[in-house]
């Protein structure tokens, strides 16, 4: 089997595993990986960028070297590394979740809810704002946990898969800009809005897409996101949220509130606040996407136009005189 075709199906099989079963319940290499960098940082750890940068070397390093030793492994390999580091099972679920329970009324339930989709203070919202957080959680982990591994798994495989991941989960864990991390941190945060360009455009455009299997207009999504997404501090998930918000015609942004303290974010979207009807119709949206994606880039590794000879071609190509 060509390398091309066994990335391409390995792709294929690895989403397939992550729809079936989500997440493994015990013993996930992911949370194992952010168990040894925290007792790396123990070591590494100083208030300079230059030592947070030494840390991300040293741990993305670790990931991508065990991803290319892994390599030997095909089809197998590359299945078993998709399913690791996908997270759109789980975040459709969270989501279906939040929706429930927000209907039903349950705010603490909500509330506890939160934390499994992003960091923000649950103890300071109402139903609307765990609403929006809840909706921009989906829009932004669509591409972070779902579009930008399959993306990199069919450029570089394994490694691609699994380094990414490394680099996404550092970005969590140390890529803030609190007291302690706004230094230690930079590499980490930096590294992860470089590899993320890419992929987050691409969930824009699918987004966008997409947006009729939900009611939505691509034109309205692709308008949101030229408009408002520029305003957004990050590169990346300023314009997914600003995508989605287009797509399903709801406003989001404004006041966001973490632990560390409260964010002015700019609107996304010119609609109403985002119902709980809405953050469904996000869910829905968000896996029709990842599906999208996940195909795309099977047809990507499939062709390795960087193998065959492509890039080379395109870059020796001169226009006649």
């Amino acid at each position: 089997m060509q390398k091309g075709t066994s990335t391409a199906l390995g792709l294929l099989l690895g989403f397939a595993l992550d729809r079936a079963f989500g997440d493994p319940r015990r013993w996930h290499p992911v949370a194992g990986f952010g168990t040894a960098v925290a007792a790396l940082e123990s070591v590494t750890y100083a208030d300079r960028r230059a030592a947070g940068l030494a840390h991300e070397a040293v741990a993305v390093g670790a990931v991508v070297g065990l991803g290319s030793a892994a390599r030997r492994g095909g089809m197998i390999a590359v299945a078993v590394a998709t399913w690791t580091v996908l997270g759109g099972h789980s975040l459709a679920d969270a989501g279906r979740a939040m929706a429930d329970r927000l209907a039903a009324g349950d705010l603490d339930g909500a509330r506890a809810l939160l934390p499994a989709l992003c960091g923000r203070d649950p103890d300071v919202l109402d139903a609307d704002g765990l609403t929006r957080a809840a909706l921009e959680s989906i829009a932004e982990n669509t591409s972070d946990a779902a579009v930008a591994p399959v993306f990199w798994g069919a450029v570089a495989g394994v490694p691609g898969l699994l380094g990414y991941r490394a680099i996404n989960t550092l970005d969590a864990m140390v890529g803030y800009r609190n007291e302690r991390y706004h230094r230690f941190g930079w590499a980490a945060a930096r590294t992860d809005d470089v590899v993320n360009l890419l992929p987050a455009r691409l969930t824009g455009l699918l987004t966008a897409a997409l947006a009729p299997l939900v009611g939505g207009r691509p034109a309205a999504a692709l308008r949101a996101w030229r408009s408002d997404a520029a305003g957004h501090p990050s590169p990346n998930a300023g314009l997914v949220e600003a995508s989605m918000a287009g797509a399903l015609g709801v406003r989001l942004g404004g006041r966001t509130q973490y632990p560390h303290g409260t964010e002015m974010r700019p609107l996304l979207g010119d609609g109403s606040a985002p119902t709980v009807e809405d953050l469904r119709r996000a869910v829905r949206l968000s896996e029709a996407v990842q599906f999208t994606a996940t195909v795309l880039a099977a047809a990507f590794a499939a062709a390795k136009p960087f193998e065959s000879g492509f890039w080379k071609g395109l870059l020796l190509t001169r226009p006649a005189r």
